[in-house]
């Protein structure tokens, strides 16, 4: 009999009708993002193939646009190690501008490192290429004579004068 009321009670808190509800009634300032434009796959719905349909769908268009514009390797505007860029956040810094020295590329994942020297002082900065703080990645300037010749540029670190050049325009 016990069993019986369990089942009738299951029956009637079922999380299906909350389910439905699309506002969230303990804060209006709350957004729920729409549904995904792109239906999943059939693979994606019995459980396969799950992280490429993430990788599709977690970022935003022009997060997308990003990174294949800036970050593709066969993109002819892609940023390369020794470039001057800057960059736009929403939150303070607003804006940073540094040497490139490392780019690291994981998909959407993606990060670069911008150094940049402040008040005598070498100041580093991490950027992930799809976090909802950033805004915008502008090309300053390219690299002086084009592409150098190492792709993670840390030996800048303890050459400050190199660093300088680079950002000045010249080559060594």
């Amino acid at each position: 009999m016990l069993s019986l009321w369990r089942n009738a009670a299951r029956l009637f808190s079922s999380s299906a009708a909350r389910a439905e509800a699309t506002t969230y009634p303990f804060s209006k300032t709350a957004l729920t993002p729409p549904p995904p434009s792109i239906a999943p796959p059939p693979r994606a719905e019995v459980g396969k193939g799950l992280m490429e349909y993430l990788h599709k769908t977690i970022p935003t268009a022009q997060k997308q646009k990003m990174l294949a514009e800036l970050f593709s390797r066969r993109s002819p505007k892609q940023l390369m190690p020794g470039s001057v860029v800057t960059v736009t956040l929403e939150h303070a810094p607003n804006t940073f501008t540094g040497v490139l020295m490392s780019i690291r590329r994981r998909g959407i994942d993606t990060s670069f490192v911008l150094r940049n020297i402040v008040q005598r002082t070498g100041v580093e900065m991490q950027f992930f290429v799809n976090s909802p703080h950033l805004k915008d990645i502008k090309l300053v300037q390219k690299p002086p004579k084009g592409r150098l010749r190492r792709a993670k540029l840390f030996y800048l670190r303890t050459s400050p004068d190199k660093m300088s050049m680079l950002a000045a325009g010249r080559s060594a």
